[in-house]
């Protein structure tokens, strides 16, 4: 049977296992530079890529929206390295998909709805589906892992567990 998920707001407190919300709103670690014309918000993620030589590689990603219902057939993840997603002149939320690192549990499967001045980083090994843009494409910003090694698992979803989103 084909589950329904509510999407939950984008907290760092509810994302916390899974890794990191990127936004200024209430950064803690942040100061004033270049003769007090620039706040700088320091330190808002760990990028994570070093295993097996890797190093950091910026990308943009341009996400396409999905027809609704928008049902969740697919979840991968990354065992090398972090990956961090922050939307580029974004005026839509969209849709943040995750499980814990280990085996993927099906049913603890979650559902954020990211704002448009949130992004979000991955830890290592977290089970995550593709962006999912919402009502027009979107371009992220990615920071993301290159290098050797194998850093992409995906797992198909079997049809009976197949989870249709609910926005």
């Amino acid at each position: 049977m084909v589950r329904t998920l509510k999407a939950e707001p984008l907290t760092a407190e509810a994302f916390a296992p899974y890794g990191d919300v990127i936004a200024t709103l209430d950064h803690e670690n942040q100061f004033t530079i270049n003769y007090g014309n620039t706040t700088r918000y320091h330190d808002m993620m760990k990028v994570d890529v070093a295993d097996e030589g890797g190093s950091p590689c910026v990308n943009i990603f341009r996400s396409h929206p999905l027809s609704q219902p928008i049902i969740i057939k697919l979840m991968e993840r990354h065992p090398l390295g972090s990956q961090s997603f922050l939307p580029l002149g974004c005026e839509n939320p969209y849709l943040v998909v995750v499980a814990e690192a280990g085996e993927l549990d099906l049913q603890k499967i979650r559902v954020f709805l990211a704002q448009p001045n949130q992004g979000v980083n991955y830890h290592k090994g977290v089970w995550h589906h593709f962006s999912l843009a919402l009502g027009k494409t979107t371009d992220f910003l990615v920071i993301d892992r290159k290098g050797g090694g194998e850093n992409l698992e995906e797992y198909e979803l079997p049809h009976a567990a197949q989870i249709v989103i609910q926005i």
